[in-house]
């Protein structure tokens, strides 16, 4: 994805060049990323309606945000948060939903309804950069396959190593 963005952004340098572009054209340009075909139809309509509806600029509101195709949440989280500062909410992507479910956080499946959980577990001030630290701690630590228990500093509140290790939390 980050090279496919950095051809992008130098192919495409502004609004009108999203709003201008062939369709065919900017599948082929994002191929790579999977769904293609999909995701610029989205990148390319919401283009259109933040040049028209919203005058050239990006919504900054969640409710506008998820008028925009393609976009739910997640994005809008992550737009409003790092774009304009505001904390609407915890953007839950696969891998706080994985580490929301194993830390015991969470029992949803449904990602607005893990948002939900961890928006009344976490202090609202906390919510926009939350997502990062769940994220970081997965790569690092929590990994998926083969989590590092041993090094991990939140493992007596994990409902996964206690499942895993009883009797054996660290002091």
């Amino acid at each position: 994805m980050n090279i496919v963005t950095q051809m992008l952004f130098k192919k495409y340098r502004t609004l009108q060049d999203y709003v201008r572009a062939d369709q065919k054209e900017f599948e082929q340009d994002i191929r790579s990323t999977g769904f293609f075909r999909n995701k610029a139809k989205n990148i390319l309509s919401t283009a259109r309606m933040i040049a028209g509806e919203f005058k050239g600029r990006v919504p900054d509101t969640m409710e506008d945000l998820l008028k925009l195709a393609g976009v739910a949440r997640k994005t809008a989280n992550i737009v409003l948060f790092n774009a304009f500062g505001k904390q609407e909410g915890i953007a839950v992507d696969t891998h706080v939903k994985r580490l929301s479910q194993r830390l015991g956080l969470s029992k949803q499946e449904n990602t607005d309804k893990i948002e939900k959980d961890l928006m009344s577990l976490v202090p609202r001030e906390l919510w926009g950069q939350f997502t990062y630290w769940i994220i970081e701690h997965g790569r690092k630590v929590c990994i998926a396959r083969k989590p590092r228990c041993p090094e991990c500093v939140v493992q007596q509140e994990c409902e996964y190593f206690r499942a895993m290790n009883p009797g054996k939390l660290r002091k």
